[in-house]
């Protein structure tokens, strides 16, 4: 059976977003090495899983990237896989998707990800998206989570583990420190 994987990066104080969800506080801390890390784990997926605004985010821009001067040769790998994969959307609100090799899915969420993850395939990566990310936690839809840990401590912002109605017992399997300071912590939940 197909994992279901979680990508996000988060703040020492345990923020995924600014109070105005803007991301800008991590991009300093993009490297090649993080880049190419990032690649490599999006290769061992073969489905991208988003929600709503995440998801209409990097469908206004990554079709254009691989084809920009100005877009960084070694990330060119990374958007043809962005591009390439299937997307699945969650959405209870769009009605069409437009990006290549996308799909909207409506319905229980539960069997909507049981089908998916019974599929043959490869894993099913979900990056940011944080509201469909609580919906999955809430319900144990979660086989791995890739925390990217920066260090950056914003205060406030959009908290991830706020209104946990169950314990969640992980497992560290990988951990990896970047030169610019962001700490890769892969775990696994204990029902995986």
């Amino acid at each position: 059976m197909r994992k279901l994987v979680v990508s996000l990066n988060v703040t020492l104080d345990g923020f995924v977003a600014a109070d105005d969800e803007s991301l800008d506080w991590h991009a300093p801390y993009w490297t090649d090495e993080i880049a190419e890390t990032t690649a490599e784990l999006l290769s061992r997926a073969d489905t991208i899983l988003l929600g709503r605004n995440t998801y209409q985010a990097m469908a206004d821009y990554w079709p254009f990237q691989a084809k920009c001067m100005n877009f960084p040769r070694t990330d060119i790998a990374y958007a043809d896989m962005m591009n390439n994969y299937q997307k699945v959307v969650l959405s209870s609100t769009m009605n069409t998707v437009w990006w290549n090799n996308s799909l909207l899915l409506k319905g229980n969420l539960q069997k909507g990800i049981a089908r998916l993850k019974k599929q043959h395939g490869r894993d099913i990566l979900t990056y940011g998206s944080v509201s469909l990310v609580k919906k999955l936690m809430s319900v144990n839809l979660v086989d791995e989570y890739q925390f990217w840990v920066h260090p950056v401590i914003l205060g406030h912002g959009k908290p991830l583990f706020n209104k946990l109605k169950n314990n969640m017992s992980l497992k560290l399997v990988r951990q990896r420190v970047f030169s610019s300071g962001v700490v890769l912590m892969v775990y696994q939940t204990t029902n995986s």
